[in-house]
């Protein structure tokens, strides 16, 4: 029995493995040139001799950052970064969708944020959605990582169709967002750029803002390469909107296998450490699309009983802008 046990585990275990190496595979990486244009910062953006990878810099002038050239309406964007190392704190690299520009009062957004930190303490990372202007009502989540993203390349992607999206790291799916008829207007639905930066969030990106960028540490450079767009590239003069180019739906996985799923559910139970569903100061109701996990729930709990089981508790919310670009709410 206990021979069979051990069988079983390791079927269990390649199959998780397989299930995880469809993300971005096959799917080609393109050039900066092709793909991307400088945001801002001038030269503290630096595009390398490849043409297909990009630093982006931080010093006392300025941050930096590129964006897309098209709008997408739905499709897999994917990077590998590599983080600044050392003393991080009030740092913030941000790789996220948006259409602010486009759409002052009502813009989408799904975000994924690399939060600096102390020397000796960790990058934390964060992920968000807002859909049709919902800016009041903040769906982070914030998560540590099972490495450090300082040391070497990892894949950041996320995966957006016209019913849910998908936060992967490297191979693992840390979320999923359903659309649900209960968030209304809420579900990213407009197309949307993708953007890559880097800026000073010391207001509030470490400890609520306790610890701010020290620019002793000087110039703070995120690495991207293997950029990958591939989705429904739109001009949003058309109407109806209409894919300009024509990507092979089977060319993604556009669902979470089995598998995946038991790891994303392992990966949340040891590695999330704040989840908007759970945060019983800032939402004193349940949010109509949350579904709660008990152990997700009791982990928390145990995590910060203040915030998550509904006892006074000081939060710095902020909403900033940077550029034009709005950014996430943080904590």
């Amino acid at each position: 029995m206990a021979c069979f046990q051990l069988i079983l585990l390791l079927l269990c275990s390649i199959l998780v493995i397989a299930s995880g190496n469809d993300i971005g595979r096959n799917l080609p990486i393109i050039s900066f040139d092709e793909g991307y244009s400088h945001l801002f910062g001038d030269d503290n953006l630096v595009v390398l001799r490849d043409g297909k990878s990009v630093h982006l810099s931080l010093d006392e002038r300025t941050g930096s950052g590129f964006m897309s050239h098209d709008l997408y309406l739905n499709g897999l964007f994917s990077a590998s970064i590599k983080l600044p190392s050392d003393y991080t704190a009030g740092v913030v690299v941000a790789f996220y969708m948006s259409n602010g520009d486009m759409y002052d009062k009502n813009h989408d957004e799904i975000d994924f944020e690399f939060l600096g930190n102390i020397r000796g303490k960790e990058w934390r990372v964060q992920t968000n959605v807002y859909g049709n202007g919902s800016t009041s009502v903040g769906r982070e989540e914030r998560y540590n990582l099972w490495f450090d993203p300082s040391e070497d390349f990892h894949q950041y992607s996320i995966l957006w169709t016209e019913d849910h999206i998908i936060f992967y790291v490297d191979e693992v799916a840390i979320r999923e967002i359903a659309k649900e008829k209960a968030m209304g207007g809420d579900f990213p639905s407009k197309p949307m750029s993708l953007y890559a930066t880097i800026w000073d969030g010391s207001d509030w990106a470490t400890n609520g803002g306790k610890y701010r960028v020290n620019y002793k540490y000087a110039p703070f450079v995120a690495q991207f390469s293997n950029l990958i767009l591939h989705g429904c590239a739109v001009d949003p003069t058309n109407n109806p909107l209409k894919c300009e180019n024509s990507p092979t739906p089977r060319s993604i996985n556009r669902s979470i296998t089995p598998p995946q799923r038991l790891k994303m559910e392992s990966f949340r139970k040891k590695h999330m450490t704040y989840s908007y569903c759970y945060d019983r100061t800032r939402y004193k109701s349940l949010m109509t699309e949350c579904v709660i996990n008990d152990q997700e729930a009791e982990r928390l709990m145990r995590f910060d009983p203040v915030t998550f089981g509904g006892g006074k508790h000081h939060h710095g919310r902020r909403r900033r802008h940077h550029h034009g670009q709005t950014l996430a709410t943080s904590f």
